[in-house]
Parts: C-alpha cells; sequence; structure tokens
C-alpha cells in the first residue's frame, strides 16, 4: 500500500477551513473527493495544519495511502484535473516512506501574514490580505515582535476553544517588514497554538498605530491572559507558506 505525499496551493475563501466539517465544503473534503474520482477509493487526506475558514496556503502538506499504485505524476494531474474548477492544486507528488506522517513528522510550520497598508481598497487582492485604510509603522511592529520570540506560555494569544495541551510553545521567527504597500509578518515555528498567529497579528497592529508599545506586548504575554491580546486579526491575509520536515 503506497503512501503518497503532496503539496497543495488554495486559497481558503470558500472554505470552511482544511478539516472536514459538516457545515461546509474544506480543502480536505474536496482533496478526498478528488481521490474517489481517480481510483474509486475512499482516504482520508492527513494534513500538516488544520488551517481556519480562509487562510490560504502556498505550501500545504498533506499524506494518504492508496491501495492501487500509481506514478507520483499521474497522481498530481489526475488530482489536478478532478479538482477544478475547486481553488486547490496539487504542486507536486512524490511516494513517501510509509512511516512518513505530514503533521507528526514535520520539524517546522512557516506563515506569512499580508497587510496592505494604504486608504484605496483592494480590487485585486480582495480577501487576500487584511486592509487598513492608514499607515502603519513597520519598524515599530518588528521590535514588539521580538517580545514574543522564544519558548513562552503563549495563553494571551491563544483561542478560547484551542484544543492544544499545553499553552507552552517556542516561536523562532516572528519578522515584520515592508514591502511597499504592504506589511509582511513571517511567522516560523515547529506548531502553532489556534489563532496564535492572527492574534499575534492584530496586536502586533495596534503598535503599528500607535496605540500600543514593545513593552505593552510583553505585558501582555507575561500576563497569561486571554483579555489581554489585541483583536484577532482576520483570515484573509495569512497563508502558511512552508512546512520543514
Amino acid at each position: 500500500m503506497p503512501r503518497y505525499r503532496i503539496t497543495i496551493e488554495y486559497d481558503g475563501g470558500p472554505f470552511v477551513g482544511w478539516q472536514r466539517q459538516d457545515n461546509g465544503p474544506s480543502v480536505q473534503g474536496v482533496i478526498e473527493a478528488a481521490i474517489v474520482k481517480l481510483c474509486g477509493e475512499q482516504v482520508t487526506v492527513t494534513g500538516a495544519g488544520r488551517t481556519d475558514a480562509g487562510v490560504h496556503a502556498l505550501g500545504q502538506v498533506a499524506h494518504f495511502d492508496l491501495e492501487k499504485e500509481f506514478a507520483a505524476d499521474k497522481v498530481r494531474d489526475a488530482l489536478n484535473h478532478f479538482l477544478r474548477p475547486d481553488p486547490v492544486a496539487v504542486l507536486e507528488a512524490a511516494v513517501a516512506a510509509p512511516d512518513f506522517h505530514a503533521r507528526f513528522s514535520a520539524s517546522g510550520r512557516r506563515y506569512l501574514y499580508r497587510i496592505l497598508s494604504r486608504r484605496p481598497q483592494p480590487a485585486l487582492e480582495r480577501g487576500h490580505v487584511w486592509h487598513v485604510t492608514h499607515d502603519l509603522d513597520a519598524d515599530a511592529m518588528h521590535h514588539a515582535a521580538q517580545a514574543l520570540v522564544g519558548h513562552h506560555d503563549f495563553t494571551t494569544f491563544r483561542a478560547t476553544e484551542c484544543q492544544a495541551k499545553s499553552p507552552m510553545k517556542t516561536l523562532d521567527v516572528l519578522d515584520v517588514a515592508r514591502a511597499g504597500e504592504e506589511i509582511h509578518i513571517h511567522a516560523h515555528a515547529r506548531s502553532f497554538l489556534h489563532n496564535q498567529v492572527r492574534s499575534m497579528v492584530g496586536t502586533l497592529k495596534l503598535v503599528g498605530e500607535g496605540k500600543w508599545s514593545a513593552k505593552d506586548v510583553a505585558e501582555a504575554l507575561a500576563a497569561v491572559d486571554r483579555s489581554r491580546c489585541g483583536p484577532v486579526a482576520p483570515p484573509d491575509g495569512l497563508y502558511l507558506t512552508k512546512v520543514d520536515y
């Protein structure tokens, strides 16, 4: 029984998230439906990260097992054929080791958050950036972000419905830089709590607006109190860019 590893790109806008749910279409669900059309097999596709509704991916990784054996390129091309017109694309497919696990074998996840900082609304990037109509101080945001890097109790930046056993996480990178009209926030860690990245971004926006200081961010983290978090950023600007193995 071969195990296949796929790398996936998708627009999260039309989906209730990665995970299959009863309240609407999911990325996992449309891929599993495409596999049925490929070979008639009902399988579970396991992803490296359970992205929320509206969150996008440039490099999500998943695995699944099939009874039948296919060339990896055929799996990629056939899935892409059956995925149309859903905004999901299989970028790569490969036969993986039997013990490979998209989630548990991962050593890190990388996210990008895009903020469009300008007065006019986006015409082409609607649903793919967080539109902020005023200027933000990216340097101040980056400076404040460094208080969050390292091994901490991230209860303040954790969704109340988060199912992780512990709020302790190690954040390896949290960089903020301006890219033209956009501000890009890069976050790297082995794993993240539910809504952690969006919670950190929403808090850093307050710094960019001059409403919070770096000290305020550090104190919010130390408080280990969800009520001390800034507003949670919308899912539109968040991308899972890469999974490390």
